[in-house]
């Protein structure tokens, strides 16, 4: 599937705006993902942390709308309900907006029970490293996984136009590598290879 069909950018008249969509929302990957954020120059919507995402679609489009400039980074949560929860709803919604350019999706795996799982482009290991397999919660390589994700607000994406996928670890923890004082390194990579892979220039196009 051709996930950037739907997102090429428009013209300046009707730009959309650039994001950046997290599926993990808890107070220790907030403080994560506004670090990640600050250190790549990006806007976070802090207040679409939660666990789960508090906010819908609509009032996370009006927050986004609202951010001085591009890239906006959005959380999204659905704290490992069975099924399209609250921060897949959101996800969804914001993904397929005529507003939104997603420029890509951090994928965060977790150890929930029944997660769904997503195929991702590459990860980052909790040793910063970046592979073209799928890691764990600890930001470990699965063994004979490949490149499929488990996690708890993934299952819609792979029926979404999501151009880039990169999966991590539990964000702002992985022992200490991703901690938030030390500037969330790990989460830092990740967004750093979202920028790369979706050609964003900081000027909204490619």
């Amino acid at each position: 599937m051709d996930r950037a069909k739907n997102n090429r950018p428009r013209t300046m008249d009707g730009r959309k705006r650039n994001v950046i969509l997290v599926t993990d929302g808890d107070p220790v990957a907030k403080k994560a993902v506004e670090a990640a954020s600050r250190n790549i120059g990006a806007r976070c919507i802090s207040c679409s942390a939660g666990n789960p995402t508090g906010l819908t679609g609509e009032q996370l489009l009006a927050e986004i709308k609202k951010a001085p400039h591009d890239p906006v980074v959005v959380m999204l949560d659905d704290r490992g309900f069975l099924g399209q929860g609250r921060g897949e709803r959101a996800l969804e919604h914001l993904a397929g907006h005529p507003e939104i350019r997603v420029l890509g999706m951090l994928a965060v795996a977790s150890n929930t029970e029944f997660a769904g799982s997503v195929k991702v482009d590459c990860s980052v290991t909790s040793g910063g490293t970046v592979t073209p397999a799928a890691v764990d919660k600890n930001g470990r390589v699965v063994p004979g996984q490949g490149p499929s994700l488990s996690g708890d607000t993934v299952e819609v994406l792979d029926r979404l136009d999501v151009p880039v996928i990169i999966g991590i670890g539990d964000i702002g923890k992985m022992g200490t590598a991703d901690n938030p004082g030390l500037g969330a390194p790990l989460t830092t990579r990740a967004l750093e290879e979202i920028l790369h892979r979706s050609g964003f220039n900081g000027r909204g196009g490619q």
